[in-house]
């Protein structure tokens, strides 16, 4: 989806400031006909009618429509689509695909796409279009966001999987936006939806999310890696066929039926190596990876014994995901060898179901529904492939406090975090981090045992509570019914998100009360201390705008947040305060000052002066200021505008924002006037701003600012743009006695040779 607020948004063809469309872009009707392609390459229906029905209704909705890079609108939810039958997804998926800027950005709406196609491609349109703006400036909308995204994904994941075949679109065509927004969106995409990709195992959009997020995040990184490793391609590529060859001929002597390939490993991961272990390029050698495919699970075991005959392993190197697959459905053999010349290198071997479902994830498992019972395979199985989704919703239901959700999100999110597997006395397997402890394998298997755990035994010895877990280990948690509970020195000890997650719960809910009446104490003494009324803060408004604030569902969760520690009491009645002054203002500018006006106009009361300078009629000790819209001096023809909590804005006459004032505002104009004594206009500096027209040529800055120094006027400002065609506009912000003054410096700047036009700013 073209996320409007990263700026990726849509133009007019008749917009002139567009860009031509780039020569190289792809027409759409190619596109379509590649779409249609890949479709019949793997869906078994040849009806193709609802494919060409959405792609007509969206090429008309979109007409009058060109992106950033000036191609037509319409490309971009082709390229979409096209990412998502590139997943072999349902025809439902590439049609809401086509579809899926339709409702934001056209005249269609939801309804007519139901009545048009279905209620099912409605509904993954419409859970499309509610993700569109995910706000990284602000942590409580961010995490608020990503709660909906993740009720969409266990709503239906293919919203999830439509909205990333658009956000990789999108980047893949980043280059046309601003070098700010382009680090702006990248960022957004390496924290939220690569991590997403990666734990619904999609890896051939995470990787390339990956790449495309670091060559702007880190240019100068990314142009330094790609040349150095494009130096010694040729060479690299050379190794890699020799090993492959060597790994095939081997392999065939075995008889193992098997397609060998051989790659460079991905720049992104290069990149985190090269951090990670603090090496440069040179210094880090397993850059290859050989993958091997083969029929059946026993030809993988096989085709391992084959390739440790004749490579050396490395030890503590080898991981096998088959028999303990990743919590995202992953599954291979993993060993790192030393290859002919000394040169580690990785191999990868699998079946080819493993291969489709490393490459495409849970979109591997989302059939085509003809033939098939629902969505293809059981409600259970499907159920299992998504444990951390529901995992992650059973963690929103649990919290109030949007920041804390949105840090254990991001935490869960680190793309880099290995894992640890350890068995149950029964023999189930449990998957957790690296450097887990029997705490965390405690609350892997259920709250209530971690709640009540009291020691550990791992391989049936006792072990202490910070034991780190290794691969394989058995373990088994001692548990009593007269446990007091978890202590808070567990939070410093776990690894997991889970059991943090489970440890904070338990505290909030046992602890809750007396964190509450603790927080309420805090507020209050701190009230006293600074002779604050608390009773005139505590309004339903007020508090409802400081639990937004901070991300909080109810007031009792905020107060039980400053009981524990998690706020400050200061910043709440702080902000309480804010919104109290706001409210205040208001009120005294709606009611009273305007009702002075009215009674000024109604009852004619005398003039009173201003030590502004100006005479304001009818208003008493009320502050006056002068617009920095259109910077009046004196001598200038001023009137008085009431404004909101501010006092009086004097503006000139001619200020454009006078002018276009609407008309309801008028009311809040008033007469105003400089305070001439003895026919003088008043004393003082005032601040007034010119813009100078020029053809740009070397020199005439220093002509300006010669007559501005030559003449004693303090220049406060000077801001300078220079358009194609070669006309400088230069802005001049400085101090000036009046009007007459003001005049003769134009004068004398009109004389500057390239001058072409002298202006005051007017709003």
């Amino acid at each position: 989806m073209e996320e409007k607020k990263e700026g990726i948004g849509i133009e007019s063809v008749n917009n002139p400031e567009v860009i031509a469309a780039p020569a190289d872009f792809t027409a759409p009707e190619i596109l379509y006909k590649e779409l249609i392609d890949k479709i019949r390459s793997y869906h078994p229906s040849a009806d193709i009618s609802m494919v060409e029905k959405a792609y007509q209704i969206a090429y008309n909705a979109h007409k009058d429509q060109r992106r950033k890079s000036g191609e037509p609108y319409i490309i971009h939810p082709l390229c979409a689509a096209n990412i998502l039958a590139e997943l072999e997804l349902d025809k439902e998926s590439i049609v809401a695909g086509i579809l899926h800027d339709v409702v934001e950005d056209t005249v269609l709406t939801a309804d007519q796409i139901t009545q048009m196609f279905s209620e099912e491609i409605a509904l993954l349109v419409d859970g499309v279009t509610k993700l569109t703006q995910l706000n990284m400036d602000k942590v409580e909308l961010q995490a608020e966001n990503l709660r909906k995204m993740f009720l969409a994904m266990a709503k239906d994941i293919r919203v999830i999987l439509i909205k990333l075949a658009d956000r990789l679109h999108n980047m893949r065509t980043l280059k046309y936006m601003a070098p700010e927004k382009q680090k702006e969106i990248a960022r957004e995409t390496m924290d939220i939806y690569a991590p997403i990709a990666q734990r619904l195992g999609i890896s051939k959009i995470k990787i390339e999310l990956d790449d495309l997020s670091l060559k702007y995040l880190e240019p100068e990184v990314y142009k330094e890696l790609t040349e150095k490793i494009a130096t010694k391609k040729s060479e690299r590529q050379a190794y890699i066929d020799s090993i492959v060859n060597e790994v095939k001929e081997h392999i065939d002597d075995a008889g193992i039926p098997a397609k060998i390939d051989g790659r460079i490993k991905h720049f992104f991961s290069i990149y985190k190596k090269m951090v990670n272990q603090n090496k440069t390029l040179d210094q880090i050698y397993d850059l290859f990876a050989v993958r091997i495919v083969v029929d059946s699970l026993k030809d993988c075991y096989a085709a391992l014994g084959v390739i440790h005959e004749m490579y050396k392993p490395i030890p503590g190197r080898f991981k096998d995901y088959i028999a303990m697959p990743k919590p995202n459905m992953y599954q291979s053999l993993h060993t790192t060898l030393i290859g002919p010349k000394g040169q580690p290198f990785e191999i990868q071997i699998r079946t080819y179901e493993m291969h489709r479902t490393a490459e495409f994830g849970i979109a591997a498992h989302w059939k085509y529904k003809e033939g098939q019972d629902g969505k293809g395979g059981s409600a259970s199985a499907e159920e299992e492939k998504l444990t951390w989704l529901r995992q992650v919703l059973e963690w929103q239901k649990d919290m109030s406090d949007n920041k804390e959700f949105l840090s254990l999100i991001k935490n869960d999110f680190d793309l880099f975090s290995e894992s640890v597997y350890a068995f149950t006395p029964t023999g189930d397997v449990k998957t957790l981090p690296t450097g887990s402890n029997p705490i965390d394998f405690a609350y892997a298997i259920h709250s209530a045992v971690g709640n009540k755990m009291v020691g550990a035994r791992v391989n049936g010895k006792l072990v202490p509570i910070d034991y780190v877990i290794q691969n394989g280990d058995r373990i088994e948690i001692m548990t009593s019914q007269n446990s007091r509970g978890p202590s808070r020195d567990w939070l410093s000890i776990v690894k997991s998100t889970q059991a943090k997650n489970k440890i904070n719960q338990w505290f909030k809910t046992e602890l809750k009360e007396d964190n509450i009446t603790k927080g309420k104490e805090m507020i209050s003494a701190y009230c006293k201390t600074k002779s604050i009324v608390l009773s005139d803060l505590l309004k339903t408004e007020f508090m409802n705008s400081v639990m937004q604030k901070y991300g909080f569902r109810d007031w009792e969760s905020l107060l039980a947040a400053i009981g524990h520690g998690g706020l400050k009491e200061g910043q709440i009645v702080n902000k309480l305060q804010e919104e109290y002054k706001k409210k205040h203002k208001k009120e005294i500018t709606d009611e009273n000052i305007l009702e002075a006006i009215t009674e000024f106009k109604d009852n004619r009361i005398p003039q009173k002066k201003s030590k502004s300078g100006i005479v304001v009629e009818g208003i008493h000790d009320l502050a006056v200021r002068f617009s920095k819209c259109c910077s009046p001096v004196p001598g200038d023809e001023i009137v008085g505008f009431v404004t909101r909590g501010r006092g009086v804005s004097i503006h000139r006459t001619d200020c454009i924002n006078v002018i276009n004032l609407p008309e309801e505002d008028r009311a809040r104009l008033i007469d105003a006037e400089w305070n001439m004594t003895d026919g003088k206009t008043p004393g003082g500096v005032y601040s007034a701003e010119i813009k100078i027209y020029a053809n740009n040529r070397t020199g005439v800055l220093v002509d300006i600012s010669r007559v501005l120094t030559e003449n004693k006027i303090d220049v406060s400002s000077m801001n300078v743009r220079t358009s194609k065609q070669g006309t400088a506009t230069i802005s001049i912000g400085f101090d000036i006695h009046g009007v007459e003054q003001l005049m003769e410096i134009i004068a004398k700047l009109r004389n500057v040779e390239s001058i072409l036009d002298i202006e005051r700013t007017a709003g």
